[in-house]
């Protein structure tokens, strides 16, 4: 990687994303940048506030880039404020599953990620918007997974037992649903056990449910999971396959609207958001741009 001028970085440190503490990972920025001549500063979140505080900090700090340091939710936060203005975000990650960075191949060493942060290449990207007030970098859905995403985050299970178990609860429980879904070209009925507006092809687990998928296409893919099959499924999440096509439909578009019979249980990037019987969403193209690595660097996802 080539040397870049004195720049301006913003770190938007979730201090406890994923239950892990940052301190090691701030340690480890302020010792990067210690003999650089680039400016650094650090907004904390705190869970109240935190779009007003960031919003504030952008403004007086006027950074070159701002850094997401947490999982999902935190990239997804800083991402949101940062659509439109011409600042490229940049990735630690630093949670639980950190699907967009996998998505992306960002490495999970802190000294890797800042030098993509510090000297890499600016790569556009799409974001799809939710209902007016929601946007989505990765992926998002109805039914099935948002109900295990609830159901994660209820549970002290944790590993892949503990995943597994929490997957059998939900197979047990969930249940197909009545749904009109109207695309750009389509508008059709279905029963579906899963909805998915993939903008990328991998859940945080590694388990592909989109295999088309593309963050910088200007398109983003509606994944309709029709039949289940625990055998499929246990694939998806450990093998990292893709779902049978012949129990999936998939139809590409930039517009959206679905409407179920009941509510159902909806998330977004990881972050589960309640029962919807309404979900419209349609393509924000390229107007983010994301820190990747140089195309000739190759990064491994964990540090040898």
């Amino acid at each position: 990687m080539q040397p870049v001028g004195p720049l301006k970085f913003l770190f938007v440190v979730n201090p406890v994303s994923g239950g892990k503490s940052k301190n090691n990972c701030q340690e480890a920025i302020i010792e990067y940048f210690r003999t650089k001549p680039h400016a650094i500063d650090f907004l904390l979140l705190t869970g109240k506030n935190d779009a007003a505080s960031l919003d504030d900090k952008i403004k007086k700090t006027k950074p070159d880039r701002v850094i997401a340091v947490g999982g999902d939710g935190t990239v997804n936060f800083v991402a949101g404020k940062l659509l439109g203005t011409g600042i490229p975000l940049g990735i630690i990650p630093a949670g639980s599953a950190n699907g967009l960075a996998k998505e992306l191949k960002l490495p999970t060493s802190p000294d890797l990620a800042l030098e993509i942060i510090e000297a890499g290449m600016e790569q556009p990207m799409d974001a799809v918007k939710i209902n007016d007030d929601t946007i989505s970098l990765h992926l998002a859905d109805i039914g099935l997974n948002a109900q295990l995403v609830k159901y994660f985050e209820e549970s002290t299970w944790r590993g892949k037992i503990g995943y597994a178990k929490v997957v059998l609860k939900t197979l047990w429980r969930t249940q197909r649903v009545k749904m009109l879904i109207e695309t750009d070209n389509e508008k059709i009925l279905r029963r579906a056990y899963m909805v998915v507006i993939a903008n990328s092809k991998t859940y945080g687990t590694g388990a592909v449910i989109n295999p088309i998928g593309d963050v910088d296409d200007g398109k983003f893919e509606v994944v309709i999971v029709r039949r289940l099959a625990l055998s499929e499924l246990l694939k998806m999440i450990f093998l990292h396959k893709p779902y049978n096509p012949k129990k999936v439909e998939i139809f590409r578009t930039t517009k959206l609207c679905i409407s179920l019979k009941k509510k159902t249980y909806f998330q977004a990037d990881g972050e589960y958001l309640g029962k919807k019987n309404h979900v419209r969403a349609e393509i924000i193209s390229s107007q983010l741009s994301v820190m990747k690595a140089q195309e000739a660097e190759e990064f491994a996802l964990t540090p040898a």
